[in-house]
């Protein structure tokens, strides 16, 4: 395959409600800023697009909590996710936000052009509101039972535990995140994108892309499979960007819409900085566009995103979305709730100067193909053992030795042996192992393949022992030291997508000119007599003291998170209903005949009720409470009257009513044994 003309590369919009953690790092922006480095390196034109995402329910959500404006919290964590970025070395050609007028210009033009193609779909819905606080509850602003894995703190768009997609419809037990109220239904307007006339579409495409990552068509190929259903891409919110329509007041995009196409609009500011055209990286065929993301976001670029892309009819599509797996901590789950994260930020301040350090670590571990854990101790033997020990050594040595010898010029190479011939065949293979590596977004594997290049310089070196022949030929030890400078050369040039810093100190060290990937591989990049310099070591040895103070800093936060023991609070009644509403209520004693767990769902039973006219199917999510066995033949309290839903495949009819404590421990309201299935409570 010929290389294509330009590259976009975008890696995912963070979200700017918090700083970013190692787990960000490892499974979109480390692999997308060594992939670019890699591209810019072959000489190939790249443009690398990132920003924040500034839109959104839980930003504004933060913002009441925190008693501040939505403005002052996305001004926050957008300088603070900038400089990290920068000082850890992501190389983004522009890091823009959503907040921009470029960006609600470009998100609202692109609302209007499938607008006036008649695509969206207006409909009035009812949708769930909070009386109490005078205002219709988005997606996020409702908490409730995942109805797929029984995950009591799920979102009405997505659980955070599975995964799936989901509506506020779907959550069992809803209530509102604002006051803790059981939400209720109000009419409202909405524009959706009807996502299900295009499902044959977006398969066929997708099919068209047999090399993308196992995970990234499997998880598609799972959504498809359960269809596509229109999607509401508008919301009741007073922060994002307003709908572009006169009959649309305090109506925002959703941020699921208005996000990706901040990849156009920060593409925009990019090539307007540049004095040059933005088209190009989004319209030319000749482009390849690639998407850097984590698993939970794979259903958006890879089906939604793709289908908005081509509906417009103007851009092109994605060549590849290579989405990592998540990357857990010291075994346990990477939890932002619970502080239970490394924070790049912190980081930063904690390990100044090494950056590639976690760099190197988080790539050797990249969860490419499943989800991998961090741990400080491994962290501090990848430091020690390969870093220091390997790359660090070598390059030390070479610096030494020339200085000590040759009054640190790069000694003459005179007449090669077998040695140097062998070393030469291997070196020219490196830079096409590692650049297919790359190209195929195995980043673990192609780092391997770098340190490998280190270990064979450093068993020439040893094998060969110059420090020791300097005494009986200069001449040979000449050639040995020329020969170990250049592949250090090499390791210069071949380093940098993964340790740029490493990489811009060993070219000071060797005074080494602007050189690219093509001129690896080669023994020639040194020039007798160069002037080498003697400076300080590459890396340095991290010790038990410092792993342990960040073991103790994870545990404090942990404890202090888990310790925290909120007062008791019990919320006061709900608003006055009329006795007529609450006779519309039919409440039953039931009697639980059987009960099973359903399959993939942790939470979920499947329970046989019988309610006196009939035996109903009923799925509650009380899996977690109560074993199978121990409530079948159970007198149970049921709401006979509500409308069936369907629940992982198994239509329910009716509610059990279920007590909850402050713990969460779940507890049946019982009518006792003495009432009849059928009878009814009043």
């Amino acid at each position: 395959m010929t290389n294509p003309t330009r590259y976009t590369i975008t890696a995912a919009l963070p979200y700017a409600n918090g700083p970013i953690h190692i787990g960000h790092l490892a499974g979109a922006y480390l692999p997308a800023d060594i992939y670019v480095r890699y591209l810019r390196s072959q000489g190939r034109e790249v443009a690398f697009i990132c920003g924040s995402d500034e839109h959104g329910v839980a930003i504004e959500l933060k913002a009441k909590k925190e008693g501040v404006t939505p403005r002052a919290i996305v001004d926050k964590y957008h300088a603070m996710i900038r400089n990290s970025f920068q000082e850890f070395g992501i190389s983004f050609d522009v890091y823009s936000r959503t907040s921009t007028e470029l960006h609600k210009k470009t998100a609202s033009d692109f609302f209007l052009n499938l607008h006036e193609k008649g695509i969206f779909e207006k409909k009035i819905t009812s949708q769930f509101y909070d009386r109490e606080n005078n205002q219709f509850l988005p997606d996020r602003y409702i908490t409730g039972t995942c109805p797929v894995c029984g995950n009591e703190s799920a979102y009405g768009d997505q659980c955070e535990k599975c995964g799936s997609s989901l509506d506020p419809a779907d959550l069992i037990n809803s209530r509102s995140v604002i006051s803790g109220n059981v939400p209720e239904l109000k009419e409202t307007a909405h524009w959706y994108l009807p996502l299900d006339k295009y499902q044959d579409w977006v398969q066929e495409w997708l099919e068209t892309h047999p090399g993308w990552k196992s995970n990234v068509l499997g998880q598609c190929r799972s959504w498809l499979k359960e269809g596509l259903h229109p999607r509401s891409i508008t919301r009741d919110l007073s922060w994002g960007v307003p709908v572009p329509l006169q009959d649309a007041e305090g109506k925002v995009l959703y941020v699921w819409f208005d996000a990706p196409i901040g990849y156009i609009s920060a593409t925009k500011e990019f090539a307007s900085g540049m004095g040059k055209s933005w088209e190009p990286y989004w319209k030319n065929e000749d482009t390849r566009l690639i998407h850097f993301i984590g698993k939970d976001n794979i259903i958006f670029h890879c089906i939604i995103f793709p289908i908005m892309l081509h509906l417009h009819g103007d851009y092109i599509l994605p060549k590849n979305v290579p989405a990592n797996e998540f990357l857990n901590l010291e075994g346990q789950k990477i939890s932002t709730s619970r502080n239970w994260a490394v924070w790049l930020h912190e980081y930063l301040q904690d390990f100044p100067g090494k950056e590639d350090v976690l760099r190197y670590h988080l790539t050797s571990i990249m969860p490419e193909n499943k989800d991998n854990d961090f741990t400080w101790k491994d962290f501090q033997a990848k430091n020690n053992n390969e870093l220091v020990a390997i790359l660090g050594n070598l390059v030390n040595r070479m610096v030494v030795l020339t200085d000590k010898y040759f009054a640190g010029k790069a000694p003459q190479r005179g007449t090669l042996t077998e040695a140097e011939t062998a070393l030469q065949a291997e070196l020219s293979n490196y830079p096409g192992r590692i650049a297919a590596s790359l190209e195929k977004f195995r980043f673990r594997e192609a780092l391997n393949e770098y340190m490998n290049l280190a270990r064979l310089a450093n068993k020439y070196l040893t094998d060969h022992e110059p420090w020791k022949l300097i005494k009986t030929d200069e001449a040979r030890t000449k050639t040995i030291l020329n020969t170990g400078l250049q592949v250090v050369a090499n390791l210069a040039i071949l380093g940098a997508p993964f340790l740029p810093h490493t990489a811009e100190k060993i070219k000071t060290l060797l005074n080494l000119g602007e050189f690219f990937w093509k001129d690896a591989g080669s023994l020639d990049l040194v020039i007798e007599g160069q002037q080498i310099t003697k400076g300080e070591l590459i890396f340095e040895k991290i010790d038990d003291a410092a792993i342990e103070k960040q073991m103790e800093k994870l545990n404090r936060q942990n404890q202090a998170t888990n310790q925290a023991v909120p007062e008791r609070t019990v919320p006061g009644a709900r608003e006055e209903i009329q006795f007529d509403d609450f006779m519309k209520l039919d409440l039953r004693v039931g009697k639980i005949l059987k009960a099973e767990k359903i399959e993939k769902a942790d939470k979920l039973l499947k329970l046989l009720v019988d309610v006196g006219f009939e035996e109903r199917t009923i799925v509650s999510g009380i899996a977690q409470h109560f074993k199978p066995e121990e409530i079948e033949g159970l007198p149970v309290s049921v709401v006979v009257n509500l409308t069936p839903k369907s629940l992982r495949g198994v239509e329910s009819k009716g509610m059990i009513l279920m007590a909850e404590n402050e713990e969460g421990k779940l507890s049946f309201i019982s009518p006792g044994n003495e009432q009849l299935p059928g009878s009814i409570i009043r």
